[in-house]
């Protein structure tokens, strides 16, 4: 057998338990005690008889001396010392061959384990007793990923690290319990978890959508803040009565189950209480609930508390200019609030007398001096203008002042509109002077907008939703004055009553001026459903005007021949699918989509039938009869991809 050479790489492995048969003396030299052939001879002998032991206790590995892996091991057992276990960083791969293969890259066993300090092969636990100090690379600094314990834990020593900037190292104490491939350093430092906004309560996330959703339609409410603010203090007498109506409305907007009765039933119970006060905080309650009842197709009922609301606004002053300056108390945001409740329990009256014709818009008969609302922006941000009377609004042509108003004031000229028409007697003939004088009225309403309110969207590019009411109220208007005197046939849509009852109106040989009138304002309508923003942040009303406009279109679908067909047929899929959007939360929508849905269905069956019959083609060409055709079954196709849209979307 060959001597045992200190250059041999075999001398320089170090055994699995920690006991070196070399220790280094400087990089790349090595020395070793000359030893036998015998001595030789006997270690490789221990090696191959001898098993080795997976790991070594920390006493025995610290004394470079050989363990027998028990627990405790013989030596910790005869020097009465504790025997602890850590599991190796390299793992424990079986018995070791005698003469293994040389590994140049192998570190001696005297060197202590590098740390990469975030390489995704190296292990971050140093096993070694004495920490190692680790200059940082060049040109960057040290900077530990985890955060380490200022002091070890107990049972085990520490020395401080000659880095000042470092802190020391330690072994996991639950190491001889954990897997060797899961270990992770411990830090006395407890990890703070992310913090989670709360979660919701239904009552809150029903203010929340009554905000987001319902406040820009019916802006009379107290912005967010404030209301917040008054709310907490608790000093405004039957606020906590308005914040039950919020609550009702904002469950209209979301998934609420039966918590929406139980809110709508509180709100209504705290308004009749027999100590609660009539003040403007109680018809702000009403109105809301009123609005919210007329939406759900409860108009009888909407229609008993709006004439209690009505009553109440009148006795506590509401429509006198002095109330706001009296119940502000100072606050220019309050006082503007009650103005704005005045106006808009005026145009919600008119809306409601003008899309049911049942009620006849009381409150357009009570005298008012109240101020003007100012913009939307100026109330959100508290910023109020000296308010503006309805003398100067009227006045404005003739004054010489060029005096900017806002749009809720343009809405509530539009309210006053409806107001005058409903107030003419019914005229049996087309030529009869009211009615040119109405036209007259709602004619110089549009003409005379200023600039920024020709259209229904701002100067910042978003929708003004006071001048988006006001348009349609006119158009409105321009329907119910004309329709009547107008030569289409409104019999074929005669079950489209969810919003008004029918009126009956023959046909005639031609299109009368009114007739075109009508047609007009129905495509208006019908073109305000393309606004970009989302449709439920409407007001509810905007239901029975897209009714009206669709019983125009319907009526002229009706028709032998339509000369526009392509447009027509837009009309038709534009309002089907607002009352289908408006439908989910609005109960009023989902009635009258069902019945437009069910009169096209009537008019296209009839249609169909009559083209059978070759009289019906008389003084027709043959392209004007394939376009007619082509044009009802595209229709009818359209109508009924729509409904199969929303059937599966159930």
């Amino acid at each position: 057998m060959e001597p045992f050479s200190p250059d041999d790489p075999q001398s320089s492995a170090a055994s699995s338990n920690g006991s070196p048969t070399v220790a280094r003396e400087s990089p790349g030299t090595a020395t070793t005690t000359p030893v036998s052939s015998a001595t030789t001879d006997r270690r490789l002998l221990s090696l191959s008889v001898v098993p080795s032991v997976p790991a070594a206790c920390t006493s025995c590995r610290n004394k470079h001396l050989k363990c027998n892996g028990l627990s405790p091991c013989s030596r910790c057992t005869s020097s009465k010392t504790e025997c602890v276990y850590v599991a190796s960083r390299r793992g424990y791969k079986g018995p070791r061959k005698v003469n293994p293969a040389p590994n140049p890259h192998k570190r001696h066993a005297s060197s202590s384990p590098p740390y990469s300090g975030g390489a995704a092969e190296s292990c971050p636990l140093m096993m070694g007793h004495m920490p190692v100090s680790l200059p940082p690379p060049p040109g960057t600094a040290f900077n530990p990923a985890i955060v380490l314990p200022e002091h070890s834990p107990a049972g085990y020593a520490t020395t401080t690290s000659p880095l000042p900037d470092v802190a020391p190292v330690y072994r996991n104490p639950f190491a001889p319990i954990m897997n060797p491939n899961a270990m992770a350093l411990t830090t006395m430092t407890t990890t703070v978890p992310p913090t989670q906004a709360p979660v919701m309560s239904l009552a809150e996330r029903c203010f929340d959508a009554f905000y987001h959703y319902f406040h820009a339609g019916h802006p009379f409410v107290l912005p967010k803040d404030l209301f917040v603010r008054l709310l907490k203090d608790g000093s405004a007498p039957n606020i906590n009565t308005v914040l039950a109506a919020m609550r009702y409305i904002g469950s209209l907007y979301i998934d609420a189950g039966p918590a929406r009765a139980t809110y709508l039933d509180e709100a209504i119970r705290l308004c009749y209480l027999p100590n609660t006060a009539k003040n403007g905080f109680l018809i702000q309650a009403l109105l809301l609930i009123i609005v919210g009842l007329d939406g759900s197709c409860e108009q009888e009922r909407a229609r008993e508390l709006l004439a209690d609301c009505e009553r109440f606004a009148i006795q506590i002053d509401l429509n006198k200019r002095e109330f706001a300056a009296m119940h502000g108390h100072g606050n220019p945001v309050l006082e503007e609030s009650w103005r704005r409740t005045w106006w808009d329990l005026y145009v919600c009256d008119g809306m409601i007398a003008g899309v049911h014709q049942v009620t006849n818009f009381c409150l357009f008969d009570i005298e008012a001096d109240v101020g003007l609302p100012c913009e939307e922006h100026q109330y959100l941000t508290g910023r109020i203008p000296p308010p503006a009377s309805l003398e100067d609004f009227d006045d404005q042509l003739f004054s010489g002042e060029d005096r900017e108003f806002s749009s809720f004031a343009y809405r509530i000229a539009a309210a006053r509109n409806l107001g005058r028409m409903m107030r003419m007697p019914n005229m049996m003939f087309p030529d009869h002077e009211n009615v040119a004088r109405m036209e007259t009225h709602l004619t110089n309403w549009r003409i005379h907008l200023p600039e920024a309110k020709r259209d229904d969207v701002n100067k910042n590019c978003q929708l003004d939703e006071m001048m988006f009411q006001a348009h349609f109220i006119t158009h409105a208007c321009s329907i119910m004055l004309h329709q009547p005197l107008s030569q289409l046939n409104s019999s074929p849509v005669q079950k489209v009553t969810s919003c008004a009852p029918h009126r009956p109106v023959p046909s005639g040989e031609t299109f009368n001026a009114h007739t075109q009138h009508t047609f007009r304002a129905a495509c208006e309508i019908s073109k305000m459903v393309t606004q970009a923003v989302p449709i439920l942040k409407h007001t509810h009303f905007f239901t029975c005007v897209v009714t009206m406009s669709s019983r125009v279109h319907l009526s002229k679908w009706a028709l032998y021949f339509v000369d526009d067909e392509d447009d027509l047929r837009q009309q038709i899929r534009l309002n089907i699918g607002a009352l289908d959007k408006l439908s989910r939360v609005w109960k009023a929508a989902n009635t009258a989509w069902g019945q437009v849905r069910a009169v096209a269905q009537d008019i296209y069956r009839e249609k169909k039938a009559s083209q059978i019959s070759p009289t019906f083609w008389v003084g027709f060409t043959q392209e004007q009869m394939i376009r007619s055709i082509n044009a009802d079954e595209g229709i009818m196709s359209e109508i009924n991809n729509i409904l199969t849209q929303v059937t599966q979307a159930q």
